[in-house]
């Protein structure tokens, strides 16, 4: 095993074919987990496509260890779009990133459909996640190969894992995909660098469907396009979510195109999941301050009501916290998830209460 030692963590999965974990326990004995053992996330339960049970993620310089994303437990269930929304450098990318396998957890227990990916997977399990778990990437041009052609990228995936029987079905598999995302057969003859922001969102878009997967992780895809051009591409991805029931987790920072798209949105801050429900609910009842905050935030299109409009800033030390007191994720009402400690807990049941009076 020695020899093994300098690969990178990707390397390194390919090489171990168990898909158990070994862990050390407090008194540095050894214990394994099992696929089979019970979910812990947020009312997990095997139909679920993806859990992260109690995650930490953490990046070293040196000799220190920053943990940018901390005890962050969340359950995505099948065919649903999950929106998460935070503030940049909050943990969001970080988060999607770790389930694709691209960022390793320092802790806790990533599983798709019921199975273990996080950590040493062998090689079946690391194929079946390249295939049923894509991405697309916030910036299209950084994610495509300038120096090939359309045809290429969008069938790298399909190339790789040889699933076509023939060059002609192959290009028939790739033209019929790029007619779906509004593009042209004679596209793929040309290179990224020909096209807009918006097109080369579509081939990003494009190389992702053609795996057929279960799961699509799309990272911030709407950032950097025009806000007509937006419109398509959240249409685009919605119909393709149709088509072939995918889960998508959709990650952005502007909460009114999330509840556009979204079924559940989860409101992340300094890398801790603060508030977790569905769409209209978080509209309606946001109960955490910093939600409170990103709602104030959304531009309204009647001027005089803007002009009026009082932003709420969101300063984590109000919260006053106590050692014998910390914040946890509580379920406030079905479904309804918040971090908070005991004392808000009352407060947030009593809004709830109040509201269900009305």
């Amino acid at each position: 095993m020695m020899e093994n030692k300098n690969r990178t963590y990707l390397e390194a999965a390919d090489i171990y074919e168990p898909t158990d974990l070994v862990h050390n326990n407090k008194d540095g004995s050894k214990y394994k987990e099992k696929d089979n053992e019970p979910l812990d996330a947020i009312k997990g339960n095997p139909d679920d496509v993806i859990t992260m049970s109690h995650v930490d993620i953490g990046f070293k310089r040196g000799t220190d260890l920053r943990v940018v994303v901390e005890d962050f437990s969340l359950a995505i269930k099948r065919g649903e779009i999950f929106g998460l929304v935070g503030e940049s450098g909050s943990g969001k990318t970080t988060v999607g990133r770790s389930i694709m396998r691209i960022i390793p957890i320092l802790k806790g227990k990533i599983r798709y459909n019921g199975h273990l990916i996080s950590g040493n997977v062998s090689k079946a399990r690391a194929r079946e996640i390249k295939t049923k778990i894509q991405m697309i990437f916030q910036d299209p041009s950084a994610s495509l190969n300038d120096r090939a052609n359309i045809d290429y990228i969008v069938s790298e995936g399909i190339r790789a894992f040889k699933m076509f029987k023939s060059e002609e079905e192959r290009l028939e598999i790739v033209e019929e995909m790029m007619r779906k995302v509004g593009l042209r057969p004679e596209h793929l003859k040309r290179y990224p660098h020909e096209f807009s922001g918006g097109q080369r969102q579509r081939v990003g878009i494009a190389r992702a469907m053609l795996m057929k997967p279960e799961v699509i992780i799309a990272d911030e895809p709407i950032s950097a396009l025009d806000v007509s051009i937006r419109a398509q591409v959240l249409n685009l991805i919605k119909e393709f979510q149709k088509e072939f029931n995918m889960s998508v987790i959709f990650i952005a920072h502007d909460l009114s195109v999330v509840k556009y798209i979204s079924d559940r949105i989860g409101v992340i801050y300094g890398g801790k999941l603060v508030e977790l429900c569905s769409a209209n609910r978080l509209f309606e009842l946001p109960l955490h301050p910093y939600t409170k905050s990103l709602l104030s935030a959304i531009p309204l299109p009647d001027p005089k009501v803007e002009k009026n409009k009082k932003i709420v800033t969101y300063n984590p030390f109000d919260h006053h916290y106590r050692y014998d007191d910390v914040p946890q994720l509580y379920e406030v009402e079905e479904g309804h998830y918040v971090r908070c400690n005991l004392t808000e807990l009352a407060k947030y049941k009593e809004i709830v209460k109040g509201k269900e009076a009305k």
